[in-house]
């Protein structure tokens, strides 16, 4: 029985990141357009464009080969799988032993090298664009993510989410400034990872701004609509990452109970709505930046996580 409940609470929180993606996105931009004085799309209108998506007849290119056709599945099980690994209400699930950060940059590089490939497959000039903007903005991107990785495994002892979680929940680790500085890192490579503004426009279809939409532009029907799922999987994977490893309170234990689980689910939801709520007034208060400013961005986060682990080999007291 406790092997069947342990199945059971780790099936609830794969389905509850695919659940409330959808949702995140849409909270997102409802506080946007509240932020500018607009009325907005409705909290539950990405539910009905996937809908939407999923009805429609696929339409592929002629030359269009047999990755492009798989890459959509490809990129939606890896996001998911990454997504559901990072502890979201409870902490030490059955499955946690594979949590590892590490598997988790793994995985959605998979992803994000399987989409530039399909940006390529078809061979227009908007897919080779935004496949080669991708691969740029991932060159430094990846780097500081493993910078970060680096700054919280000396840290914690451990590249596992689980230990990593419960570690920053004691009160041993104290002010740091090296988890000062891994913070910011990560906020702004979450940012460069999801195409969000100042890096890119989610909402743009321009020839000379935008990277991931000019990788799906001849993408449609359900092939579309995974993609697009999987993108919300990839905002909410980031926003969760960031409220495990520095916001870890009220994470349930392993063999904890059902109220304790409830209580983590509860304050998770709050948690994606604060950083949704962030990210919008964020959004909404900044420009995009040039194309070409994009490695000077991604520099800066690279620099802070190794500026991070270095303080930690120099003092263990930072």
């Amino acid at each position: 029985m406790a092997l069947i409940f342990d199945l059971a609470v780790q099936g609830v929180q794969m389905l509850l990141v695919l659940a409330l993606a959808p949702l995140l996105t849409g909270f997102v931009r409802k506080v946007k357009a509240r932020l500018t004085r607009r009325r907005g799309p409705s909290l539950i209108q990405p539910y009905r464009d996937l809908v939407r998506l999923l009805r429609k007849e696929v339409v592929l290119a002629e030359n269009a080969s047999w990755l492009f056709r798989v890459v959509p599945y490809v990129v939606f099980a890896a996001t998911w799988v990454a997504a559901a690994l990072v502890p979201t209400f409870a902490a030490g699930l059955i499955f946690s032993w594979s949590a590892d950060l590490i598997a988790i940059i793994a995985l959605l590089g998979s992803a994000r090298f399987a989409l530039a490939l399909a940006g390529l497959d078809v061979g227009t000039s908007f897919g080779g664009i935004g496949s080669s903007r991708e691969v740029m903005i991932a060159s430094l991107a990846e780097p500081a993510m493993l910078m970060i990785v680096f700054t919280l495994a000396l840290i914690a002892g451990s590249t596992q989410l689980s230990t990593i979680a419960t570690f920053m929940a004691t009160g041993d680790v104290g002010l740091r400034v090296s988890l000062g500085l891994a913070l910011i890192a990560l906020i702004m490579v979450a940012i460069a990872e999801n195409a969000r503004i100042p890096v890119d426009n989610p909402a743009t279809h321009l020839e000379l701004t935008m990277v991931h939409e000019a990788m799906v532009l001849e993408y449609s029907g359900r092939h579309l609509a995974l993609i697009e799922l999987s993108a919300s999987l990839k905002l909410l994977l980031y926003l969760s990452l960031i409220g495990c490893v520095f916001a870890p309170f009220a994470l349930a234990g392993p063999e904890a109970g059902l109220s304790a689980y409830a209580l983590g689910a509860a304050l998770y939801v709050l948690k994606l709505a604060a950083g949704g709520f962030l990210l919008a007034v964020f959004e909404t208060s900044i420009a995009k930046m040039r194309v070409f400013r994009v490695p000077e961005f991604l520099g800066a986060a690279l620099m802070l996580g190794l500026l991070g682990t270095l303080l930690l080999f120099v003092s263990r007291g930072l």
